[in-house]
């Protein structure tokens, strides 16, 4: 075997998606032994010194920081993985760009179109590799579904639905603001489930059905104020609690999205449809390994939905996993993205979504909220239709 290249990882952020990013580095070479590239824990940096040292020791990170620019300006990181509230996003890709480090970001990549315009001429002027890590698209059955609408089966496209309901918020008790509750927190989130939930749903939809061209929206903050969780002190609530858009794509069709936190029951619901003029898809992460499929052209007698179980190995990804009919989950995705981003760096090309193709999903989100502030259609200004359409589903994904 040859000799492997390593990528020292500097992680910024130790809270859940610090552990789903480094199970995804931990695990990904014993699952794709073939890619030329291996993580390794360098850094991690989290402001809580007791926090980041715990950490460090429970996940195999070599070592600690408290202080995000002394992980960017260490001469032995090669990577930046961006785990920190969004506020601090822009922030820290900027410097981390100006030092020449590759940078991975949790989505979404900004709070406001601004701040992700700003993030993405710096990579871009600094020539970094970067990627955003929408990790749904990494799950093999939607990446199935990917293959399946590029390969013209579904005909054209009518409509594209999709909703992400939770119900965690539904408490006046609940805080804002803080370690657990920042997403609650305007200043620190930028919007409520539009840029969290919605945001996902958003990146899907791209990727699968290209630009969304206009929208109108709905919002609405259903508990309108909330304790400070570091304060202690009542505060005006300035996050969107529940969202319903619909919108045009570029290719004609009709979108409808939906996401809540107040839909009782429901603690990731996370489902799309397509619908097309030959045949529908659709796809619920509860069910997460199964993708079902209509097909019209079946003959009438034994038409109907099929439930297609995503395990296969000539499916997307499954053939470094276990035999046909055992699944994997939710964290695998992590894994997968890692291996697409590692096969990148050898490749040269550009690991999707970049920040410049998530800069397309924050055009859409500031758009949704611009729509439901002023009762109005609004334009995205999208204009990645075709680079979105033409990029590869993903270098390990077959």
């Amino acid at each position: 075997m040859s000799a492997k290249k390593e990528l020292r990882i500097g992680l910024i952020g130790g809270g859940f998606m610090g552990r789903t990013h480094t199970n995804g580095y931990k695990r990904v070479g014993d699952f794709f032994p073939e890619l030329t590239y291996k993580p390794v824990l360098k850094a991690v940096c989290t402001r809580s010194p007791d926090k980041v040292k715990a950490f460090a020791e429970q996940w195999g990170y070599e070592s600690y920081e408290t202080d995000w620019r002394a992980v960017i300006a260490r001469a032995d990181i090669d990577a930046i993985d961006i785990c920190t509230p969004n506020d601090t996003h822009a922030e820290i890709a900027i410097a981390a760009a100006a030092a020449g480090k590759i940078i991975l970001c949790e989505k979404p990549l900004s709070r406001t179109l601004a701040e992700g315009q700003q993030m993405v001429n710096a990579i871009q002027q600094a020539g970094v590799p970067n990627t955003v890590w929408y990790n749904y698209r990494r799950l093999p059955a939607v990446t199935l579904a990917k293959h399946i609408i590029d390969s013209s089966k579904l005909g054209r496209i009518f409509h594209y639905r999709a909703n992400f309901l939770q119900d965690w918020t539904i408490s006046a008790d609940v805080p804002q603001g803080g370690t657990g509750t920042w997403r609650l927190d305007a200043e620190a989130a930028g919007s409520g489930v539009t840029g969290d939930l919605l945001a996902h749903c958003i990146d899907t939809a791209l990727w699968l059905n290209g630009s969304i061209t206009d929208v109108s929206a709905v919002t609405e903050t259903l508990v309108i104020e909330r304790t400070h969780a570091l304060t202690g002190q009542k505060q005006k609530v300035g996050i969107d609690d529940a969202c319903i858009f619909h919108c045009h794509f570029e290719n004609g069709s009709l979108g409808l999205f939906e996401s809540t936190r107040y839909a009782r029951g429901h603690k990731a619901l996370y489902t799309f449809e397509i619908n097309g003029e030959q045949a529908s898809i659709r796809w619920d992460l509860h069910d997460l390994n199964r993708l079902e499929y209509f097909d019209h052209r079946d003959e009438s007698i034994v038409r109907g939905w099929r439930s297609i179980h995503v395990t296969d190995g000539d499916q997307p990804y499954m053939n470094k996993w276990w035999v046909p009919g055992l699944s994997i989950g939710y964290e695998h995705s992590f894994v997968h993205q890692v291996a697409d981003f590692l096969k990148s760096l050898e490749t040269g090309e550009p690991c999707s979504p970049t920040f410049r193709e998530a800069l397309e999903t924050q055009k859409v989100c500031e758009a949704v909220l611009a729509s439901a502030a002023t009762r109005s259609w609004q334009e995205t200004g999208a204009t990645l239709q075709a680079d979105l359409q033409a990029q590869a589903v993903g270098a390990s994904a077959v």
